[in-house]
């Protein structure tokens, strides 16, 4: 780790203003130790690495979605309550709030890789504590307060680790994406992120019928064999001469331009999302009135259609719409979709009416997701690219820590259909204030050193 916090040293021997205009100089003095290799990447290799970086992310969201099937029905065999259930995604998520702006800007500093490996790491050795200590749980060797405590730990271990992995995926990105393409870009992180969801609960809900605890071990073992592929292929993007940006810069984009309301967007969309995914295995389990081992495969199916819908969407619809429509109408599209399909599903009583509502959500989640991150990284400055995804990944962290157990408690207290009704008003309420603050992108413009 000594290497990795190295700085690049000066060069004693030669410095930009000893190069004569119009020449070319090669800098043959002593190489000292650093973290961060220039990125010479042109047009063609910074294609190659953005299919890299898109297998590494589908690869780690493949292994988290394997789980969004069994976690409901896992939970009420390890007879832990509903709203203790959501407990394990608010520990998970409130790590990532405190610690994604830190990995975002960490990556500033020593670069994109180092950090990016290092999420990917954390989030296989928390899975594998849960899925040891759930095993104990079902054995019978752990139970009550004590089980709860150590699933609840082993999140909190995933959240603030791997918490690194998604603003460093967006950093690098927009690394090696010029203005023009940016949106298309954050689209492709979208599409990856979108075919995990077609494939991970499909498969999540195959292997759950070795065992409830097996996906959560084939999560572990995914997420190392991702961190092995993103070590030996994936190259460094952050350039030698990129500036770093300070703490100060962080807490100024708090108050800059429309990035308070994207935030704000961003935060409470993840908020309403996150009380459906928490809830929708207990909605379907019994509205359905299904089995322990049903629900995972009917919840798999479900949201491997989900996935195909808003994968199709990131990865088709989203680069020509981003093209042709600003990204403030495409974020107001994707809340009024998002929150109709929020209504309708608590209205649903069978399979494919359930599905259908499930589809109509992932259309308005895939508009909104890429085109958020979008907007955000198109209003800040190269060297605040690892900044504002940080920022993104704890609004983002927010929403998840609190949409669990509103969605969870609701769901409990209240009624089935109450967690759904709530995130369609959240939805309806963001509508409202883009179309009355009709935002608008202050797009930066960057240095031929920060795009060369």
């Amino acid at each position: 780790m000594k290497a990795v916090n190295e700085g690049l040293s000066a060069a004693p021997h030669s410095s930009p203003a000893d190069l004569p205009l119009g020449k070319l100089k090669v800098y043959t003095g002593p190489m000292t130790k650093t973290s961060v290799q220039p990125n010479t990447s042109g047009p063609k290799r910074g294609g190659s690495t953005k299919v890299i970086l898109f297998f590494t992310i589908f690869i780690a969201m493949l292994g988290l979605s394997v789980l969004f099937p069994i976690i409901a029905p896992l939970s009420r065999q390890l007879g832990l309550s509903e709203t203790q259930a959501g407990w394990f995604s608010t520990a998970y998520s409130l790590m990532q709030f405190v610690f994604s702006p830190i990995w975002g800007s960490r990556s500033e500093k020593i670069g994109r890789k180092p950090i990016l490996l290092m999420g990917l790491v954390g989030f296989s050795l928390s899975f594998g504590l849960f899925g040891l200590f759930a095993h104990l749980g079902l054995t019978g060797a752990l139970s009550g307060t004590a089980l709860f405590a150590l699933l609840v730990g082993a999140r909190f271990i995933g959240g603030m680790l791997s918490s690194a992995t998604l603003p460093t995926a967006q950093a690098m990105m927009a690394d090696l994406s010029d203005k023009e393409n940016r949106a298309a870009s954050m689209g492709l992180i979208g599409a990856a992120f979108g075919l995990g969801v077609v494939f991970g609960p499909a498969l999540g809900a195959v292997l759950s019928g070795i065992s409830l605890t097996t996906p959560i071990y084939f999560s572990a073992g995914l997420g190392l064999i991702t961190a092995l592929m993103a070590y030996f292929v994936l190259p460094e993007t952050r350039r030698a001469d990129h500036e770093v940006s300070s703490a100060g810069d962080r807490r100024a984009l708090l108050t800059k331009g429309a990035i308070p309301l994207f935030l704000a967007v961003s935060a409470l969309t993840t908020l309403a999302s996150v009380g459906m995914e928490q809830t929708i295995g207990f909605f379907v389990q019994d509205t359905l009135h299904l089995t322990t081992a049903q629900t995972a495969k009917t919840v798999g199916g479900m949201l491997a259609i989900f996935g195909i819908v808003a994968a199709l969407v990131q990865g088709g619809a989203i680069r020509p719409l981003s093209k042709k429509i600003a990204p403030s109408p495409l974020i107001t599209a994707g809340l009024l979709v998002m929150g109709l399909g929020m209504f309708l599903l608590p209205h649903m009583s069978a399979y494919w009416p359930i599905t259908l509502a499930l589809a109509v959500i992932g259309i308005g989640s895939a508009i909104l997701s890429p085109t958020l991150s979008a907007a955000l990284s198109l209003s800040v400055e190269g060297n605040q690219q690892g900044t504002v995804a940080g920022l993104n990944s704890s609004a983002l962290a927010l929403g998840r820590m609190t949409g669990p157990l509103i969605g969870t408690g609701l769901y409990q207290k209240v009624g089935h259909g109450a967690p759904y009704l709530f995130s369609a008003a959240v939805l309806a309420v963001l509508l409202v204030v883009m179309l009355v603050a009709r935002p608008q992108v202050a797009v930066q413009q960057e240095t031929v050193a920060q795009r060369t």
